[in-house]
């Protein structure tokens, strides 16, 4: 039994791992975007303020939903390989934001100039690895840790 409640306990930590990490991603977005978009530096606080409330959740969700796959399987390779290295997870979510970036090329009609722009890849790819650390806070630092055997040189040393 105790089995059972530590796969379902982890299965929430790696959920909230991910909704961390999409709006990590979905925040790093936004910082990226408001300079971009021609706002002076007294407007910045006040537009920031305004995107916290609603705009970077809500981007979160598209985030993740454009994410889940590529980001699933760096997540289960983490887990398997019981990988805590905050260094993995921002070179996976670096990996998943290049993806991602795939997704918009093949989706663009003919060659679409944004999704070939190189600030726009620059800026997928940093917002991966912001999310994949953003995971390694939550649930990337204990991976693998319900999953302990004797072999393992995280197991506490028998008595």
């Amino acid at each position: 039994m105790s089995g059972v409640v530590d796969l379902l306990v982890r299965s929430v930590l790696v959920l909230t791992g991910y909704a961390f990490a999409a709006l990590c991603a979905s925040a790093f977005l936004h910082l990226v975007a408001l300079p971009m978009l021609g706002f002076n530096a007294a407007e910045i606080p006040a537009i920031a303020a305004g995107s916290i409330v609603f705009s970077v959740p809500f981007v979160a969700l598209f985030v993740a939903y454009f994410a889940f796959f590529p980001a699933l399987v760096a997540i289960l390779a983490g887990e398997v390989l019981k990988l805590r290295e905050w260094l993995y997870y921002a070179i996976a979510g670096g990996v998943v934001g290049g993806v991602v970036t795939g997704y918009f090329r093949a989706a663009a009609e003919g060659d679409h100039p944004v999704s070939t722009e190189p600030l726009f890849v620059m800026a997928l790819v940093g917002a991966g690895m912001c999310g994949g650390l953003g995971y390694w806070l939550v649930a990337g630092r204990s991976c693998g840790g319900s999953r302990r055997g004797p072999g393992d040189i995280t197991s506490p040393a028998p008595k």
